[in-house]
């Protein structure tokens, strides 16, 4: 698992959603994908984000539901995935990402779902450029299965964006 203080960190701002408004600066909009950066004295973070165009069962009440891609900078870090789901996942529970035909498992925390490692978040970012239909499934402490879509419309030119905003070290 990626370091600590990233997950703190961003666990600090997925709570302020909807995507850290107050306290990021918004790029730029590609389709269904924004671009926002944040800057404090001490960190600076760049993120894509997104919706659902679909979440089932429509039945089921949910908090707000948002897909990240952040890079930390500071830290070394880029393409750190983190999903707001809008409930509280089922303890130990895994949530399921479907792109074409490449499948993922995340680990949950309360209301967030994360990658284990930086490696399969590259694997995962790669599927997500080249693909056009992402699905999340997760389940509740409740036990309700829910399956989000996501149009990956304008993702490659959201992270193009962010990566120009928050450039590696030494680039």
């Amino acid at each position: 698992m990626r370091g600590v203080l990233g997950l703190g960190l961003l666990m600090l701002f997925l709570a302020a959603t909807p995507a850290h408004a107050q306290n990021a600066k918004f790029l730029q909009k590609f389709s269904d994908w924004s671009a926002y950066v944040h800057a404090s004295a001490a960190k600076k973070v760049c993120f894509v984000i997104a919706q659902p165009k679909e979440k089932l069962p429509k039945r089921v009440r949910r908090g707000p539901i948002y897909f990240y891609i952040s890079h930390w900078p500071n830290e070394k870090v880029r393409n750190e995935i983190s999903i707001k789901i809008g409930y509280p996942f089922r303890a130990n529970s895994t949530v399921d990402v479907t792109i074409g035909k490449d499948k993922f498992k995340l680990f949950t925390k309360d209301e967030g779902a994360y990658v284990e490692s930086a490696d399969t978040e590259k694997r995962l970012v790669d599927a997500m450029r080249k693909g056009s239909l992402m699905t999340v499934q997760g389940r509740s402490s409740r036990g309700t299965l829910t399956t989000d879509k996501y149009s990956l419309n304008g993702i490659s030119a959201a992270l193009d964006r962010i990566a120009q905003e928050c450039p590696q070290a030494g680039s």
